[in-house]
Formats: C-alpha cells, structure tokens, sequence
C-alpha cells in the first residue's frame, strides 16, 4: 500500500491535516463553554492542538519505536508547515488596504490624531524597554541574543502572523529560537489582554469611568460573533448587495466569465507582486550604496511582507484612480485575509519548539512580564490624558492591540462602548492607516532585527527612546484641550 504522502502529496497532507485541526479546534470551542466566555480564537484552540498531538508532546510519550513517534503529524507535513507563515504572512498584509477608500491623511490626523499618538507611544515604548532588558538582564544573566529586545512590539501588537513571517531573519542573524519566543509572547499577550481588557471594562464600569448604557449579555450568536475577529480586520465601508433583479439577469444570462472570489484573489497577488517589486529595487539600491560602501546589510533581511502591505496602498490608489475599486469587495478580501491568518496561526503553533521556550523560560517570563505592565499601565496613565474625551472606549481599542491584537482591541471597544457613543471603532480604523506601516508588523517592525543587529543595541535604543518621548512629548501638548 502506498505511504499516504505519496499519494496526496506533502504539501496536500499538510493542508489537508491543517483543516482537520481547524475543524477539531471549532468543535472543541463549541464544546467547552470557557472557551467561549473568553472569546478564545478557533485558531489559538487548533494550533495547541497540533502541538499537543505532534512530535513535541504527544511524541515524546510513545518512545523511540511505535506508530506515534512523531505524533500524528509526520517530518514532512511538520516541514510544510513550517514553510506557510512565511507564505500566507503576505497575503494577510497585503488585504490591509485593499478595498479601503484612501481618505486624505488630513481626516484621518482629525478623527484619530490622539490614538496615533497614544498607540505609536505604546509601542515603541515597548521597544524601549525590550532592548533595555535584553542589553541589562537578559543579556548578562541568559546570555540571551541582543534581538531579543524586538520582541515585545514584533510579538504583542504584530502578533503571531508577523512573528512567523520574521522567521527567516532570525534564523539568517543566528537567533532562530527567537521565533519560538515570539510566538510564546504572542500567545501569552492575547490571553493577559482577553482577561486583563475584561477585568478593566468592568471595573472601568462600576467606577463610572466609562458611561456604558446596561446591555443583557451577549448571547451566543453574538459571542461567537466576537470571538471571530480577523487579527487584521479593520472598520470596513458597506458594500451594497447587487440590485436583485440585475444579479437575476446576470444569472440568467450567464454573464460570469470568472469567479469573484478568483478576481480579488488575484488583486491580493498583485499587491503581493508590487511588494516584491519593491523588495528588489530596495535590495539593488543597498547592493551599489552603503553595502558597497561600509558593508551594511538591513534590506538583505527586510521580510517581503511590510513591502506587501506597501503594495496593496498603490495598487488600491491606481484602482480607485481608475475606477475599478467600486467592483472590489471588501468581505470578500476579508475572508482570504481571515483564512490565511487561521492557517498562519495553526502551522505556527503546531511547529512551535518547547524546548526553545523551555531552554529561555525565564526571559520569556520577563519579557511577557514587562510588555504587559508596560501596556497595562500606558494605558491607565497615559490615555486619560492623551484622549481626554470618552478616553476609556477609545483607548481601549488601542490597548487591545498593543497588548493583544487588533481583534482584541476591537472587542474590548464593543465591550466599553456598545453603542458606539464614541465612534471608537471608526477613529480606530483610521489609526490603522497612520500606525500599521511603522509597526504592529510594519516597516520598523520588520528592520528592527537587522538593525539591532548591524548598529547593536545601544544605537537603537537610543533612537527608539527618542521617538517614544516623541509621541509621548507630542501627544500629551497636542491634544489636552480636544473636543469631539
């Protein structure tokens, strides 16, 4: 009898064992209600599951002979999915912008100018003290590599998608368990922020410092609803459903040469594809400038997927220019984004090493430790005077993404402000457009490994310090007299 391999193929077994797990981890969901009243992801429930029944748990307890030695999962499906976060990554980047109306950065500054400025604080205040850390603690007493102090920003608010598309780079710059303590932080900060960002809402409540109008108990529809968030979905415009009678006519006459979901499919392939464009003029400007000059290396390990996201920002500017952005819908972009990150997610989980997390516990503790409290108490602190009106809702959106996901940050403004008095979700969206191409996955987020390890980490992180006190300096003057 053939070895099932051979007959599907590695990488069809792999996508055929991802969606089994997928499919397991929304019955497991559906099952246990704690899973549900935490608003656990599907794909968080699904990779722990791959973990738990592959070589790395389930493995270690058959022995060295049997017919679970590697778990359930063979070497050659564990590869394939060790290959796809690096693949899909770019694709859930590039669905950033496609289909969203570029508003003129004037509009986005009146909406959202204090989240910006909170938000930008948070973060790279992360930076500051994750380098900190690594050059002081860590460092000294681990022997812990100096790019561990990006991972507090890369891994709370990019996320797993963006912890595994820096793979390569870790592994290029010698720290390739740096991706195994990624994906660890990232876990951990969706779970502190899912209980932390719930315990604040109510306490924020029974004190009167948010005016939440009483509302039953979300059902589980609803619940469900909430725990189904796209990490990277955003406030979206409505798209209008065609005019029946038009989409009649068009069934009847058969006018539908190709598939909807094949054409934006392909527009998230173009984007990908001006990305790459990018990466290689990027990479031929270092080759004959400062590479040829002082030996510098940073585009070398700038992944392609920021570069996508960059591609997707000109390829929805020439759609619009042209008007073709009114056939592009945004749910259905959403969807490939939403399935490709479930997919990131799994195989990352799935291929995580315990042994990395276990040979580096107690830095993962102290960065895990210090990026929460630093989120925790920025937003405490900070937001209460850098968005001095309704500063709990909004800010709370904000919070959930730099200690979490953007997801989480979204739920927790359904959460403070039900019925959208402070038209946090909107203001939120807008944030995205002037925070997303830095960090949370952006363009700094994915140079700060190769900087950290070109300049060292003493030039970085006076660099970061200067641009945190930046935001903190210029959001705090800005915006104390605001007004809705």
């Amino acid at each position: 009898m053939p070895d099932i391999a051979e007959l599907f193929g590695d990488v069809a077994l792999a996508f055929l064992l991802l969606g089994f797990l997928i499919l397991a981890g929304k019955i497991l969901r559906a099952w246990i209600p704690g899973l549900r009243r935490i608003f656990m992801p599907v794909s968080l429930i699904a990779g722990a599951l791959g973990l738990l029944l592959g070589a790395q748990v389930l493995g270690r307890f058959t022995g060295d002979e049997g017919w679970f030695v590697e778990g359930l999962f063979p070497a050659n499906v564990r590869a394939v999915w060790s290959e796809l976060p690096g693949l899909l990554i770019s694709v859930v980047f590039a669905a950033m912008f496609i289909g969203k109306p570029i508003t003129s950065l004037r509009r986005m500054w009146q909406r959202s100018g204090p989240q910006v400025m909170f938000s930008h604080t948070l973060a790279w205040g992360q930076y500051v003290i994750g380098i900190s850390l690594a050059m002081f603690v860590l460092a000294p007493i681990w022997g812990t590599s100096p790019l561990a102090g990006a991972l507090i920003e890369m891994s709370l608010v990019g996320g797993h998608g963006t912890v595994a598309g820096m793979q390569s780079a870790f592994d290029e710059l010698g720290f390739p368990e740096g991706t195994d303590l990624g994906l660890g932080l990232a876990t951990i900060g969706i779970l502190a922020g899912v209980i932390i960002g719930t315990v604040l809402v109510n306490w924020a409540a029974r004190t009167g410092r948010i005016d939440l109008t009483p509302v039953d108990e979300p059902n589980e529809v609803e619940r469900e609803k909430l725990s189904d968030f796209d990490e990277k979905e955003y406030v979206e415009r409505n798209v209008p459903e065609p005019d029946a009678a038009k989409a009649e006519g068009s069934r009847a006459k058969g006018d539908k040469p190709v598939d909807p979901l094949s054409v934006h499919m392909a527009l998230l392939g173009l984007a990908v594809a001006i990305g790459w464009v990018l990466q290689q003029a990027l990479l031929w400007v270092e080759l004959n400038t400062w590479e040829a000059w002082w030996g510098l290396e940073l585009f070398r390990y700038l992944p392609l997927f920021p570069l996508a996201m960059i591609g997707a920002m000109i390829l929805q500017v020439v759609l619009e220019w042209i008007g073709y952005d009114e056939h592009v819908d945004r749910r259905l972009i959403n969807r490939v984004s939403g399935a490709s990150l479930d997919m990131i997610i799994v195989a990352a989980l799935a291929t995580l090493s315990l042994e990395a997390l276990g040979a580096h516990f107690w830095p993962l503790v102290i960065l895990a430790a210090a990026g929460i409290a630093w989120s925790v108490v920025g937003f405490l602190v900070l937001a209460p005077r850098m968005i001095p009106t309704h500063w709990f809702a909004r800010g709370a959106g904000d919070f959930g993404q730099v200690i979490g996901m953007a997801a989480l940050g979204l739920l927790l403004i359904r959460l403070a402000d039900p019925q959208d008095k402070a038209r946090a979700s909107e203001r939120f969206g807008y944030k995205q457009v002037l925070f997303e191409p830095l960090v949370g996955g952006g363009l700094f987020t994915a140079a700060s490994v190769p900087l950290l390890a070109q300049f060292g980490a003493m030039p970085v992180l006076i660099f970061v310090t200067i641009v945190t006190l930046g935001f903190l300096v210029g959001g705090l003057w800005l915006f104390n007299d605001e007004t809705d």
